[in-house]
């Protein structure tokens, strides 16, 4: 029987440990990335006929990357564990039928569960998702065996701090841009080359059955065996099978158009000097309070013969709404909606260029002051060097959320589990 029990602690911490670290993790990607979460939930919301509730869509990614994020550091610490072992059992009861038909008839590509920074097929989420399931299920019935990092009288303070700073990481990535850029088109990224299919690499196989007919009866060949010199079969349809797929570059697809309607994208790329992009997905949504700054920039790129496009997803009529509220006077190109919000999440929000090599991106809470982007500008004309970004907040996000957690636990060890050992 002792042996029995110790199997039992051991299954129990590991489940534990094993739900703790997934749910941190993918609250945390979510919380880096929250406007991409939101694009997520709005296609959910658009499959299952619930686009009326699409304005809810940021409200619900904040939430839903906290709710993670809480969860996983209350099962981690062994803060309310019946509760949370509870609230985990129901996650997963919901998730786990919930990819189970996405699996099954694929309305979206992928879940979504660890936003950009790894992508998941339909199945592989619903295998994970019933992993997850039989270790939430075993922590909820041995849930009062778990091991307690805190007093019940800290527990509050545990799990409201975690949520909010949750919380409050989210809305920094909102507010400005991403701390951890996971998709392709990174500071650092040349798009061009990710674009590119190394020589060798896998193609897509697919499978190829013919129908003929003949005498009102219908049969399936093949390519080898197909009646091909035989008039008495009647060639029906063709149908194609997917069996294997090959390798997709990180930039499957990568088009800028003029308002021509030509291609403009190799002669764009391949400037050999920089180049600015004002990036609009969807100039009708675009916040316009910072006109002044762009259109500063603007002029700037005018004086030093910088070519300045503006890179919308939006039709020509919204354009010259856009150009008669804002004075725009630089030219526009255009380009897939879905594309622009993957290059950058900001509306507007700016990138400068050099080869087809992302030197820099801006949020439009952050775009430059003309002396700052002298000073930018400068840099990189002068060296062909590529900054990448500062991961300060690294240091910053242990200090904000580690130390006082810690403080909490010391006190916590020193003083109220003495008080209470004395009480006893």
């Amino acid at each position: 029987m002792k042996y029995k029990d110790t199997a039992i602690r051991v299954l129990v911490e590991f489940c534990r440990l094993f739900l703790g670290i997934v749910f941190i993790f993918s609250g945390f990607v979510k919380a880096v990335d929250p406007m991409g979460g939101a694009i997520k939930i709005t296609d959910y919301l658009i499959s299952f006929g619930l686009a009326k509730m699409q304005p809810f869509a940021v409200l619900l990614s904040f939430n839903l990357s906290a709710l993670e994020f809480t969860l996983g550091v209350c099962i981690l610490l062994g803060i309310y564990r019946r509760y949370t072992s509870l609230l985990i059992l129901i996650f997963m009861a919901f998730m786990t039928p919930l990819t189970l038909y996405l699996a099954l008839f694929n309305p979206v590509s992928d879940c979504g569960c660890f936003g950009d920074a790894l992508i998941l097929t339909n199945w592989q989420t619903f295998y994970k998702n019933l992993v997850l399931s039989a270790a939430a299920i075993i922590v909820f019935i041995y849930s009062q065996r778990l091991l307690r990092c805190y007093t019940y009288k800290a527990y509050w303070f545990v799990a409201l701090y975690s949520y909010l700073c949750a919380i409050g990481f989210a809305y920094f990535n909102y507010y400005h841009l991403p701390v951890i850029d996971f998709r392709p088109y990174k500071v650092g990224a040349n798009i061009p080359s990710l674009m590119k299919i190394p020589e060798g690499a896998p193609v897509d196989e697919y499978k190829y059955t013919l129908i003929y007919e003949k005498n009102k009866i219908r049969k399936s060949f093949t390519l080898n065996d197909y009646p091909a010199n035989d008039t008495t079969w009647k060639f029906v349809e063709t149908k194609t099978e997917l069996l294997k797929k090959g390798y997709v570059p990180p930039i499957a697809a990568f088009n800028i158009y003029d308002p021509d309607g030509d291609d403009v994208t190799d002669r764009l790329l391949s400037n050999p000097s920089l180049s600015i992009f004002l990036i609009s997905p969807k100039l009708e949504d675009a916040n316009d309070d910072k006109m002044d700054e762009i259109n500063n920039i603007y002029d700037y790129a005018l004086e030093e013969g910088i070519p300045f496009y503006c890179v919308t997803g939006s039709s020509q009529k919204a354009i010259n709404v856009w150009c008669d509220n804002t004075g725009a006077e630089y030219p526009f190109r255009m380009a897939d909606e879905v594309l622009l919000k993957t290059m950058i999440r900001s509306n507007p929000g700016i990138i400068l260029l050099r080869q087809g090599s992302i030197l820099a991106k801006w949020h439009y809470n952050d775009f430059p002051s003309e002396e700052k982007l002298k000073g930018v500008m400068h840099r990189y004309l002068s060296k062909a060097v590529i900054t990448k970004k500062d991961n300060n907040w690294i240091r910053t996000g242990i200090l904000v959320f580690g130390v006082p957690l810690l403080f909490v636990w010391l006190y916590d060890f020193l003083y109220v589990r003495k008080k209470i050992k004395k009480k006893e």
